[in-house]
Order: structure tokens, then sequence, then C-alpha cells
């Protein structure tokens, strides 16, 4: 009879007759096999993960609790009614509500923020324009561009929550599945298609798996949030070495005992806020095989991932507990076949990526067009900005505009004859298409002005270091200063040159405290990546801006040469030493 059942079907059933054995040996029921009947519809799989940890003694964590209580996808006719009574969500259901995109971000703010899925942070001009209505009609009046090449529109009013995702899927866009524990914004290379450079065109993988995840509910309740990336080998990276899955296109020669082309190279367990990029398999995958593995990977996850402590959640975890090679057998197992592994000699060398691609205007493939990166002030756009945009990609664009994960945008197709005119309608808009390289590199996540784990008012912050450095140390080659408002790390400082994390920095012995950071140097991504490490904790706010500007200027005196990196500058000199270089003292 066995041999009837799927292997998931034998799992499920394996660890059913475990929980009723321990169920039976205490006397009583286990909580989970109490909660509801055997499942066998979409969510059987969460439920049978469930019941494991339930059959081993284990204690589920809430937010498990409360998704086998009542899904969030059964629970919609309560989030119109708590909508029609301007009414705040309590824990379980603002947990819930996620699932939908929406956070009541309360106290920073008592108000919805609404996160999009954008796959590949592809849109058209009438789409943002879109977003510029629903933001000022609906919300507080601006959107932010994400680190996840995607847009969070934010001080939406409990009565406003379901206009907005109405509002948000009128215009052919997403919400669903933008927070909690599901598979998050889908991203790829910003300037895909139209790259000089890239080896594969990354749309239409990351909008079929999109759609693949969009239309399967099995696919949603995962252990913890999950991060997919598509890197096409262009100028502008995806950051995908940063998150669970990274496809990394390359190029394979002839002799290594398949179609010489181009493949995607599978890399796993990226979680830069728990200091680890994804790592490379050994394994490559055909690009019309990637939805499907992709699949597969995510439903080991699924059986296997930790559901009794959200910090260990996440695929990095089950990877660093099992190592590479049992998990893609598992993998494999699910697929009915082998994956495929090459020699890793048969790789062409990578093209590289260019850090300034995503500001200014630079050469498409396509004779006589170009695509023009703009600057956003750390990702914030007012509803007029956003309309004007959106004129000018119509105008003097192909239509479209690119998201990316530098928190910036790119407009695409504009031909020769135009530039000059798209970069004056651009900078009447208070926007810019050329900007200094501390500014072309500044990131920060929203910081306590709208969530309420973050310690320090991040993007308030970061315009005055930008603002106070380049007068007192301008720097000319690109360089990433990131700040973080959390432990989440949204704004990943650990792979910024110079990473700030907030913190409540002690003022006397009263226990006062006042914003500060902890300062990380010598962080990197792509061919340069790396994880920062720590040169100095607890700096006020205040003073961050001048402990900035003394690591630029010993950056400046001390590199070896004009081409060495801040982060090669940094990587080579012990601490204690580049803390004596930043006061002005000499190296003993």
């Amino acid at each position: 009879m066995s041999a009837d059942f799927t292997p998931d079907q034998k799992r499920y059933l394996e660890g059913f007759a475990a929980g009723l054995g321990a169920s039976r040996a205490g006397g009583g029921k286990s909580p989970a096999a109490a909660a509801t009947p055997a499942p066998m519809g979409p969510d059987r799989a969460h439920f049978a993960a469930q019941d494991r940890v339930a059959a081993e003694g284990r204690k589920l964590t809430d937010q498990e609790k409360w998704k086998r209580e009542e899904h969030p996808f059964d629970a919609y006719p309560r989030l119109v009614k708590q909508a029609r009574d301007n009414e705040a969500p309590k824990p379980p259901d603002n947990f819930r509500w996620r699932y939908y995109g929406l956070f009541y971000v309360a106290p920073a703010q008592t108000a919805y923020m609404c996160r999009l899925r954008i796959p590949n942070g592809v849109l058209t001009h009438w789409q943002f324009a879109g977003l510029a209505d629903l933001a000022e009609n609906l919300g507080g009046g601006y959107l932010h561009v994400t680190t996840r090449a995607n847009i969070q529109i934010r001080e939406i009013e409990p009565r406003n929550a379901v206009a907005m995702i109405e509002g948000v899927e009128a215009l052919g866009l997403w919400s669903k599945g933008a927070g909690a524990d599901n598979i998050r914004n889908v991203t790829g290379t910003p300037t895909a298609g139209v790259d000089p450079q890239e080896l594969l065109d990354t749309r239409p993988y990351a909008r079929a798996l999109h759609h693949h995840i969009l239309n399967d509910r099995s696919l949603y309740g995962l252990p913890r949030k999950f991060n997919i990336a598509f890197d096409g080998g262009g100028m502008i990276g995806a950051l995908e070495d940063t998150n669970d899955i990274g496809f990394q296109a390359v190029e394979i020669g002839e002799g290594a005992g398949v179609a010489p082309g181009v493949y995607f190279r599978l890399m796993l367990g990226g979680i830069t806020g728990h200091k680890d990029f994804a790592r490379d398999t050994g394994v490559f995958v055909a690009p019309e095989e990637a939805i499907e593995i992709a699949d597969k990977i995510l439903r080991v996850f699924i059986d296997a991932g930790d559901r009794t402590s959200r910090a260990k959640a996440r695929l990095k975890y089950v990877l660093d507990a099992w190592g590479f090679d049992k998990f893609l057998i598992a993998v494999e197992e699910k697929l009915g076949h082998k994956l495929l592994r090459v020699p890793q000699e048969a790789m062409a060398p990578r093209p590289k990526q260019d850090r300034a691609a995503h500001i200014g205007v630079h050469k498409q493939k396509q004779q006589g067009l170009n695509w023009i990166g703009v600057a956003l002030p750390l990702g914030r756009l007012t509803p007029a900005q956003t309309r004007g945009l959106a004129a000018i990609a119509h105008e003097f664009g192909d239509g479209e505009l690119r998201l990316t994960v530098w928190q910036n945008l790119v407009l695409t197709g504009v031909a020769d004859a135009n530039i000059e005119k798209a970069c004056a309608a651009i900078d009447a808009l208070e926007l810019k298409t050329q900007v200094s390289a501390l500014r072309a590199g500044l990131v920060a996540c929203t910081g306590n002005f709208g969530c309420r784990f973050a310690a320090a008012d991040t993007k308030r912050h970061a315009e005055e270091i930008a603002a106070f450095c380049e007068e007192a140390a301008p720097v000319e080659t690109p360089i990433n200063i990131h700040l973080t408002g959390c432990h989440h790390s949204c704004a990943q400082h650990y792979i910024g040159d110079i990473g700030l994390l907030a913190a409540r920095v002690s003022v006397n012995d009263e226990g006062d405290t006042v914003e500060g950071y902890n300062i990380l140097v010598g962080g990197g991504f792509a061919e340069d990546a790396a994880i920062a490490r720590d040169l100095y904790a607890n700096v006020k706010a205040e003073d961050a801006p001048k402990t900035v500007a003394r690591l630029l200027r010993a950056y400046l005196k001390h590199r070896d040469d004009a081409q060495e990196t801040f982060a090669a500058f940094a990587r080579r000199l012990e601490a204690d030493d580049l803390r004596r270089l930043a006061n002005g003292e000499a190296l003993v």
C-alpha cells in the first residue's frame, strides 16, 4: 500500500502516527491533534510540520498557532469589518493581515503600512501614477522605495485598509503575501532586457515565479519569510547572494557534459542580518527549470524549517543543521531526479557590476536608447514627484520604471535626443540624475519614524551624515553607507562599506538614553562580498556625522592608491589601527 502514497503523503502519515502515539502515551490528545482534524487541503504540509513539532513535545510559536487557528485567507471578512469600524487589529490579526500586505505599525504610527509585490521591480507609468493617487488619497501622502526593489505606502488608517489593497489590485499590482511567513517580492536585475552586458533577461523568470507563488495557497505559511532573487549578470546587481535562494546567471562553455549556454548557478542560505551570504551549492539550473526547482526548495523548507523559534526559522539554519548535501538530496527526492552539477572550471567569469550604474545616463543594448538612474532622497517620493516621473517615462522613455535594491529607480528606453529633456524634467521635480558618491550609495531603512522596532530616526540621520561628509570628507570613489534601525537589518548594514546599526546610548547613571549607532566597516557585496566588522559602539546620533567623516578622511589620506576601495582599506587594517588613523594618530 505504501507505494500508492507520494513522498509528501508518507511524511505526513509518519508525523501524524507519531503524534497519535505520543498522545496515547500521554493519556490525552496533543495540542495540534486536538485543534483540528487531520489536514488534507493545501495547508496539509504546514499542519503536518506543526504536528511533528507537537509530537516531539516542543512548543509552536504564537505565529504558528495563529495560522493553525485560522488561516489569514479565511479571515478576510473580519478584515473588512475592522475597516468598516475603523478598528485597529489585535496581535493575532495584525499578523494575519500581513498576508494581505498590511502591517499595523503602532506605536510608531497608529496606522497600517502596505507593502507591495512588484516582480523584478518593473512598473508601467500608469501603475506608478496610480500608486501616487493611492498614497495621497488613502495614505500619508508619500511612498517609500525599499531595499527589495519594492514600494511601501504608509499612514493608512484602518478604515482605508481594504480600499488600499483593492486599489493596488485594480492597478494590476499585488500586495498578497508581501508580509509575514511568505515568499517576499521576487527581485531581479533592474536593467533586465536593456543591459548591454547581461547574460540573461531575468524578467520572465521573476514574473513566472511571482505568479506561481501567488496562485498556490500551499506556498503560504512558511516557517518564516523567504527571499528569492534572479541576477542576470547586468551592470546593476540584484544582491542575489543576500537571499534565501539566489539564481545567478553564468555561462557554461564547451566540454562540460551539458549543452553550452547560460545557466543559473544555485546559491542558498543568504541572510546578511545573521551574518551569512548565500553559498554556492555546486548546482546549475537550466533557466526553464528554475521555477520548479525553487518550488521544491520551498517545500523542503516547509517540511524542515523551525516552527518553534522565530530567530531560527530561516533556510540558513536548516542548511546549518543538515548540511548542503542532505538538503539537496531532499530537493532531488521531491524533484524525482538529480540536480545538475558541472565542474566549476567550465563556468566563464561573470561580468562585473558597475557600482555607479544605478544613477545617471547609461547606454542600453538597443541602439540609440538609454536608461536614466534617478536618485531618490533615501527612497522617499511625494505623489507629485511620482506622477512627474511617470509622465517622464511615458513621454520620453518606453513607459516603464524599474525599482532597484538601492532605493532608487531607473527610467528605460530614453532616446538619445530626449536625454536632455528628460534630465531637465527630473531636475524640475527636485530629483537628481547626478549626485555625490556618498549619496549614490546611501541607504536607510524606515527608522523609528514608521517602525516600532527601530531605535533611531535612520533616514534623518543618513541625510545629516551625507550633508556633513560631502563638505568635510568628499570622496570620488563609490562608497556605500547603510543605516539600519534594528537587528532585522532591512537596510543591510552588514554589506555597507560603512554600516550603522541603531542603538540606545546611555547618557547618565540614571538610565537616560539617546538615539545612537554601532558603527561597522568593511562590508561588501557581489564579487566584493564580505560581512562588515564592528568598529565603534554606542556613538550618539549627533556624533555620527563627524565619526563617519573621520573614517573617510583616514581612507583618503592612507589608502594605497586612488584605486583602493574603502572596503579594501578597512579590511587590511586591524580595528585598533583604523581607529588610530581616524583619530589622526600615527601607527606604531
